[in-house]
This record gives structure tokens, C-alpha cells and sequence, in this order.
């Protein structure tokens, strides 16, 4: 019992200085595979039962949700150019600075999410939900209401004019999670900038662009 616990910590201890301290390709190529192991098979499935969520981090891919200055907005501006959109649901400017993330954010931002209740969903939370789009949609629920004892909701975007037709009545059992922290802002772009070729033209590049 013995060897073979000693041959086990001598080839974990080959392995592990090639992973971390092979300079060469070989370790180079291995590095990668393992992480890329860990994280697939071991990060992100622990991700998605701690979360209670598929996604638990969200790469944000539009500039639906943004706010001008993103992360140094102007609140009080941003406030008097869509005030209009929000007196006609009856939300007010003091109630939407108490909602969750009331800066928006912006394409590339990282955010992370929690699978959530049903009946836990609040006005101003800013959901996920699967669409008929390639990608879910990461939009701010401004209705709720109840039918044959399921929830359906109603969402908009920060930065949208009005609400898309597929937005006016989400199913319960659509909603993917819910967003609690922008965590990396901007890092996403990291993988996002591999796709920008394959967007319409009107899509591309930052929000301060478009």
C-alpha cells in the first residue's frame, strides 16, 4: 500500500511540474488541455450546482442594458432621457436607483447569476431567459403576473426604446437566473471579439460606437 502511494505522488509530481514548470511546448500543450479540463469538468458543473443555474456567469452581448459612461454614468442624465418609457409603467426615479444594477452594463461585462424562485422575482431584477434569438436575453423585468398559477413576465432593456414582441410574456419556466454582479466588466471581449466578424454591421464594436 505503501509503493503504491509513493508511485502515485511520484507521477503526480512529474505531471504537475509539466503542467507549471515545463517551458517547453510539450508543457505548454499540456497546461492548456488541463485547464481546459478543469474548468469544463470540474469548474463549471461545481458552478452550476452551487448557482443553481446552466449559467452561472453570463458574457453580456449587446448594448441593450447600457448606460452612457457605463461604469461612471451620469444617473441623473441617464435618467432624463428615458423617463418617459418608465412614467408610462409607473416606475420612478427613486425606485429605479434601488433596483439591482441600476447603472446597466455594457457589452463585454461578465455578470454572474443565481437560478431563482418563481415567486421571487421582483420588479427592477434583471433576468436571463431563453429566446428564440441564438443567445438568451439579459433584460429588466418591469411586469409580473400570475396565470393558472405560473408566473409570466415582462421585460426592457435599459437602453431600448421600447420592449421586443418575445419579451411581453416570459414563461416562468423560460427564465434562466438571475443577474446579481457585474463581476469583470469589459473582460468578456476576450472571447466576444472572435465573433464580432460574423455580427451585422450595425452590431458591431462597443456601445460607445453604436
Amino acid at each position: 500500500m505503501k509503493k503504491e502511494g509513493k508511485k502515485f505522488k511520484h507521477y503526480w509530481k512529474r505531471f504537475w511540474d509539466i503542467v507549471w514548470r515545463d517551458n517547453s511546448f510539450k508543457g505548454w500543450i499540456i497546461s492548456i488541455v488541463f485547464l481546459f479540463i478543469v474548468i469544463k469538468f470540474i469548474f463549471f458543473p461545481l458552478m452550476n450546482l452551487i448557482t443553481g443555474t446552466a449559467l452561472p456567469l453570463v458574457i453580456v452581448e449587446s448594448c441593450s442594458m447600457y448606460h452612457d459612461g457605463n461604469l461612471f454614468s451620469d444617473s441623473d442624465n441617464w435618467w432624463d432621457n428615458h423617463d418617459s418609457k418608465y412614467s408610462q409603467i409607473e416606475i420612478t426615479k427613486q425606485a429605479f436607483e434601488n433596483f439591482k444594477l441600476h447603472r446597466g452594463f455594457t457589452k463585454g461585462d461578465i455578470l454572474f447569476v443565481t437560478g431563482v424562485k418563481p415567486e421571487k422575482i421582483k420588479i427592477g431584477d434583471i433576468i436571463i431567459f431563453e429566446s428564440t434569438y441564438s443567445s438568451p436575453i439579459i433584460h429588466r423585468v418591469i411586469k409580473i403576473k400570475q396565470s393558472d398559477g405560473k408566473f409570466y413576465y415582462e421585460t426592457l432593456g435599459d437602453n431600448n426604446n421600447g420592449q421586443l414582441a418575445l419579451e411581453k410574456n416570459i414563461p416562468e419556466d423560460h427564465v434562466i437566473g438571475k443577474a446579481r454582479a457585474r463581476i469583470a466588466p469589459y473582460l468578456g471581449w476576450i472571447k466576444l471579439i472572435f465573433f464580432e466578424p460574423l455580427r451585422p454591421v450595425s452590431e458591431r464594436g462597443s456601445c460607445t460606437e453604436n
